[in-house]
């Protein structure tokens, strides 16, 4: 069989200039699974307030990251360096890796043309998302699916909705972790991205919630796509394999917009240790495969700014999966388990 992978990440600006940032956060923000409010509602949300006074402040963000990253991308970077690595895993088989970005460029409608024309027998898509969300693995498969089911033949799909239990994607942050001696650090925390508790609680029945389940401390059939649930469920699996008891670390969600997101909030744990004395913290991103401005910006540099504010020295970053080699082993084992 001829198959075609197409690997999606959330995206980045084409550059760190103003226009470029004000058209990435238009398309991003504008994506009614992101902001899931009413249509008007959130066009004059998006576009009559937050871009027009985040966009230049997002610039300054962008230029310092790609400045620490040679003036590119991290996230570019590191998902080229996963397609490329992935592809060679396959030499000699009939399997196309591609990349594109749900956001921006290389974008998902010059991807997905060029794999129409490849003319496929089977199309595997797989969000580079470890813990299923309406807001990046939902959209991101929207919109492939909305892209595809325009054409007049349409090959066999297989979508991988998750993989946050995937032993290489596991491995590979246990392995970076591994570098790191615990016993010099007061704390650990697992920091994941926020997200609003109205977009958890859309995956259950009306009558359910978040609130209802123990997400904190069991996966079962009715939380088992709940964001909250499977980033718990990934923290145990990475102090399992390290060895940390629960008193050694706190989960908690970062990148909030407002007060009714997860919680407990990643900044404020930061600063809550630093006021009981902590010097030194240890931090996990385990939602993002490759460090991007949510884990070298926020946690590297603003959160460290927190805890010395409070008293704190250091903060250190876990690196992401980026390309271990442990993280292509899990791609590839999730691409052969759908050829």
């Amino acid at each position: 069989m001829k198959i075609g992978v197409l690997l999606i990440q959330l995206g980045t600006p084409d550059n760190a200039t103003v226009g470029a940032v004000r058209r990435y956060l238009s398309e991003f923000l504008n994506d009614p699974r992101v902001i899931d409010i009413p249509w008007l509602a959130r066009k004059i949300l998006v576009n009559g307030i937050i871009v027009p006074f985040r966009a230049p402040k997002s610039t300054k963000i962008y230029k310092e990251l790609w400045h620490l990253n040679n003036g590119v991308s991290p996230l570019l970077t590191h998902t080229e360096n996963v397609q490329k690595l992935l592809q060679q895993r396959f030499e000699g088989a009939d399997v196309t890796v591609e990349m594109a970005m749900r956001y921006q460029n290389p974008s998902m409608d010059k991807v997905l043309e060029r794999m129409h024309q490849a003319n496929y027998d089977k199309i595997i898509i797989l969000p580079l998302f470890p813990q299923y969300a309406s807001a990046s693995t939902g959209s991101a498969v929207e919109k492939a699916m909305n892209i595809i089911k325009k054409w007049w033949v349409i090959p066999d799909v297989s979508i991988v909705t998750q993989f946050y239990s995937n032993e290489g994607y596991i491995d590979s942050i246990v392995d970076n972790a591994s570098k790191f001696d615990f016993t010099e650090f007061d704390h650990i925390l697992f920091s994941y991205h926020g997200l609003p508790e109205r977009q958890v609680d859309k995956v259950y029945e009306a009558t359910d919630f978040c609130g209802d389940q123990p997400c904190e401390t069991e996966l079962n059939e009715k939380n088992k796509f709940c964001y909250k649930a499977t980033s718990y469920a990934t923290t145990r699996l990475i102090a399992e394999k390290l060895n940390l008891k629960e008193t050694d670390y706190t989960v908690c969600f970062q990148s909030r917009l407002d007060k009714k997101w997860l919680t407990p909030f990643s900044d404020k744990v930061v600063e809550e240790w630093a006021k009981k004395g902590a010097k030194k913290l240890l931090v996990f991103s385990p939602a993002f495969v490759a460090d991007c401005l949510e884990t070298i910006i926020e946690i590297g540099s603003e959160y460290q700014e927190i805890f010395e504010e409070g008293g704190g020295e250091k903060v250190q970053l876990v690196p992401s999966s980026n390309s271990h080699p442990r993280f292509i082993d899990g791609l590839e084992e999730l691409i052969r388990q759908r050829i």
